[in-house]
């Protein structure tokens, strides 16, 4: 297993049988996002989607919270994101590339947010972004945004309408409400809950799970999702053919063709 602890110690990255997991480390002030925490989310997660040895990747959180969202604090002292010193002039286009959620949605690898605590405001869109949500009992999700007089800044106007439909996401965004885990499974914004304790094992059960299937596969596969949300229905599964043909030559098929046949585990190499 290798470990790598950045200088501010404000995001962790850890790399273990083909799992990545990259944990918010602020826990003091409730893995609120700080100018240099933003910046170390977004290196963190573009490092695991460009390592071959990666074919996983977890978010999650130390201490009581997943993430309060932005640090309001130091956003209102005049240092943090969405300051005046956050930007050296006036400007009329953003380039949001290197944020964290335009991140999180691009990647080619599967991503699988282990929610500790509560995912308050930017902290929810994030959470919302990642592929699977496994949710620790004690855990919530609070759409606080409209109660701070802001939107869902990192997509959480896209992803809610989405997932739950627009009645529901009209509901939850309008009224700035809090969702226990409970009310998240019910709803279908957390594919499981499970006990406080319980929650990085089964997180890592799930990632294992998937790291044990072809990656390039697992990878086409996240990208025609992606692409489908935006084709029509002819348009998709002519993208989807022209996707399989490659993945055909593949060494990862023709040993899932031969394992099948030979009733064995199949070992893919990602090539």
């Amino acid at each position: 297993m290798s470990t790598d602890v950045t200088p501010a110690d404000e995001v962790l990255y850890a790399v273990a049988h083909g799992i990545a997991t990259v944990t918010l480390n602020r826990p003091e002030r409730l893995n609120t996002i700080s100018r240099e925490m933003l910046d170390l989310l977004g290196q963190s997660l573009l490092r695991a989607d460009a390592d071959s040895a990666v074919r996983v990747v977890i978010l999650t959180g130390h201490g009581r919270a997943f993430c309060a969202g932005l640090d309001i604090t130091s956003a209102t002292s005049g240092t943090g994101i969405g300051s005046a010193s956050d930007a050296d002039s006036v400007r009329t286009t953003l380039d949001l590339k290197t944020a964290p959620p335009i991140i999180l949605f691009n990647m080619e690898k599967p991503t699988i947010c282990a929610l500790n605590g509560a995912a308050v405001g930017y902290g929810m869109d994030i959470a919302l972004g990642c592929d699977i949500r496994i949710m620790a009992e004690s855990s919530k999700f609070a759409a606080a945004f409209v109660k701070r007089g802001v939107v869902p800044e990192s997509g959480g106007t896209w992803f809610l309408p989405r997932m739950i439909g627009w009645a529901k996401a009209a509901e939850i965004i309008f009224t700035g409400r809090t969702l226990s885990a409970r009310d998240s499974l019910a709803m279908g914004l957390a594919n499981e809950v499970v006990p406080d304790t319980e929650l990085m094992a089964r997180a890592n059960v799930v990632a294992a799970e998937i790291a044990a299937n072809a990656p390039l596969a697992v990878q086409a596969a996240k990208r025609m999702m992606r692409s489908g949300l935006s084709e029509s229905f002819g348009d998709h599964v002519h993208h989807v053919f022209l996707q399989l043909l490659p993945l055909f030559r593949t060494e990862d098929f023709r040993e899932g063709m031969t394992s099948f046949l030979e009733k064995r585990p199949a070992v893919f190499k990602g090539r």
